[in-house]
């Protein structure tokens, strides 16, 4: 069986966070605000986080687009 992706939701805080691994690691910004990157020590992705996640929800515009490092 493969690794598994883990995914948490706070609906009180409107937060949603998805991680590839579970490593120690820190956020850093992306070039959309509401969304921020994790990585490791060495600068590899291992997740990121959505701020206001229910914002995305009634936009009509194009979907949300980021691209990780």
């Amino acid at each position: 069986m493969g690794k598994g992706i883990k995914v948490w939701y706070d609906p009180e805080g409107d937060y949603l966070e998805v991680l590839f691994k579970r490593k120690v690691g820190y956020f850093r910004e992306t070039e959309n605000d509401a969304v921020m990157e994790k990585v490791d020590k060495q600068g590899g992705v291992i997740g990121f986080s959505i701020l206001k996640v229910s914002a995305l929800r009634g936009k009509k515009e194009k979907p949300l687009s980021v691209s990780l490092r």
